[in-house]
């Protein structure tokens, strides 16, 4: 999975924690969101005058865009390694937490299907899906 496809899938899932996620659509992800936030910390401190330490509008709206998808991208990469999404709630154990979270989402996947559904990396979709990526349980809107 390339950077493109990581970053479309995120956000078409963004509120999906239910499924897999690949390593490489985890860290494409993070990728992504690192190299938006050092290009719009430059602008916020360019264009609007942001303090250096300071977290500037810019920043802000890039972070509350982000949190969403981040979390659900990170829920379904801890099922890929057949592990609960509530181990999530690791991370608020001072620097063990963040560290023991790094290993887990770099580890290999469980391979083939496990409880959380079908392995992301063999391309075959759950039987609920009529695609390759997983709905997204927000309701959309027919525009024909």
């Amino acid at each position: 999975m390339g950077m493109t496809e990581a970053v479309k899938s995120c956000f078409s899932k963004f509120v999906t924690f239910s499924g897999r996620a690949a390593r490489s659509e985890l860290w494409w992800f993070v990728l992504f969101s690192f190299v938006g936030s050092i290009i719009l910390g430059i602008l916020d401190a360019a264009v609007l005058g942001a303090a250096g330490g300071g977290v500037g509008i810019l920043g802000g709206i890039w972070s509350l865009v982000l949190i969403l998808p981040s979390i659900s991208v990170a829920v379904r990469r801890l099922h890929d390694t057949d592990r609960s999404g509530w181990w999530y709630w690791l991370f608020l154990v001072p620097f063990v937490g963040f560290i023991v979270l790094i290993v887990w989402f770099a580890t290999k996947g469980t391979d083939g299907s496990n409880r959380f559904g079908n392995d992301p990396l063999s391309g075959v979709a759950d039987d609920d899906d009529d695609g390759f990526y997983e709905k997204s349980s927000v309701p959309t809107v027919d525009r024909d």
